[in-house]
């Protein structure tokens, strides 16, 4: 083949080359030209709460401590901790020894002022007696006045002498039914029905009962459990009585519990403590808050005593409404109206709309979108050009 021939075809490969480098350059530009990423997220159809969270302890609905009302030693316990006791059911013993002693001291008086009594009454007898009988001979003139003032008088102290045994036998039969009482007081007995929580004291113990009753045992009603919830003074005004609610414990994270508040306290929980009031000055600054109440059912005792409960209770609520992040929420105009921006054929448009309940996770749509528009929640930065 002569050299002629060959020319055309190289350059038939030189031309065919360039174009390619010029295709391939221009691709690589138009990959390099800045463009904008949206995160969008889509106008859906659910529920939304607005909630004032809160915590609090868990506490029976009832407690009662049970004491020693009289001093020695305890010679029997009939419970443990953890049992389940009825009301009067017998819970320990106190040597009684000293107790029977003093009933029995108290039932002899008893006895020796009846004894004087009936002697007293007998002597009334022949004091009646004699008196009449002076009483006849002074009429007859058969018997000096002296005689006869004197069986008056001694009818009188007679008489004045049974006035004083009965007076006395009612203090001696007080006395006699105090000492039974204090002989009972040795049978320590529940006064209500409820579950052994702590056992205080020990068999063998002496318990001294003078200055104050000293613990043997705590029980508490666990069926119902009652919850004390800590609200702060910037959402108190936000709960009142009968509000539903929910809460959680750490055992059981996503097993909530439902109720409705019972009371509110009407002041903080400072008040309730006697405080020195040089203190004031450096307290008032402090964080108020206010107890809520609550009660919730507990019948298998799952929920113990001193339990920390996370507390939501329920401000708002609506089901089936339109919603969106609350995110896309960036440019407020007033009245619950705001302007965000919502994805049309992958461009940006403002959008009016009218929002309702906002709990700041989600935010209720009352004008301005339909369900499946997308709203803009950011947008990246566009790739700057160059290397």
């Amino acid at each position: 083949m002569s050299l002629g021939s060959r020319v055309p075809r190289r350059l038939l490969f030189i031309i065919a080359g360039t174009l390619l480098l010029a295709v391939t350059a221009v691709a690589w530009l138009m990959l390099r030209t800045p463009h904008a990423n949206f995160l969008t997220a889509p106008v859906r159809r659910g529920d939304i709460q607005v909630l004032v969270q809160a915590t609090g302890k868990l506490e029976a609905v009832k407690s009662v401590s049970v004491g020693a009302q009289v001093s020695g030693q305890i010679t029997a316990l009939h419970i443990a901790n953890g049992d389940r006791v009825e009301k009067g059911q017998l819970i320990a013993e106190i040597d009684d020894s000293n107790q029977l002693n003093e009933l029995r001291i108290a039932q002899a008086a008893l006895r020796v002022f009846k004894a004087q009594r009936a002697a007293k009454v007998a002597a009334l007898k022949k004091a009646t007696l004699a008196y009449q009988r002076q009483q006849r001979l002074w009429r007859n003139d058969a018997s000096s006045r002296k005689a006869y003032e004197e069986a008056e008088t001694d009818l009188a102290m007679v008489r004045a002498g049974i006035d004083e045994l009965d007076a006395q036998i009612v203090q001696a039969n007080i006395k006699v039914d105090k000492e039974k009482v204090n002989l009972s007081y040795t049978r320590v007995t529940a006064p209500v029905a409820g579950t052994v929580v702590a056992v205080i004291a020990r068999e063998g113990q002496t318990v001294n009962a003078v200055q104050s009753a000293p613990i043997i045992v705590k029980l508490a009603q666990l069926d119902t459990m009652t919850v004390k919830t800590q609200i702060s003074e910037a959402d108190i005004t936000r709960i009142a009585p009968n509000q539903p609610l929910f809460f959680t414990i750490f055992a059981e994270p996503d097993h909530p519990y439902h109720a409705r508040l019972r009371a509110i306290e009407q002041a903080p929980e400072s008040l309730n403590r006697e405080e020195d009031t040089t203190h004031t000055d450096s307290t008032s600054n402090a964080a108020v808050y206010y107890n809520a109440l609550f009660d919730v059912p507990n019948p298998d005792h799952r929920l113990r005593i001193n339990m920390t409960a996370q507390v939501s209770l329920i401000v708002d609520d609506v089901k089936d409404t339109l919603l969106i992040p609350a995110a896309a929420l960036t440019h407020s105009e007033g009245k619950g109206r705001y302007t965000l921006q919502v994805l049309v054929k992958g461009k940006p448009v403002a959008r009016q709309v009218k929002i309702g309940l906002n709990n700041f996770v989600d935010a209720q749509v009352l004008s301005g979108l339909q369900v499946g528009e997308q709203v803009i929640l950011s947008q990246d930065e566009p790739l700057a050009t160059g290397v």
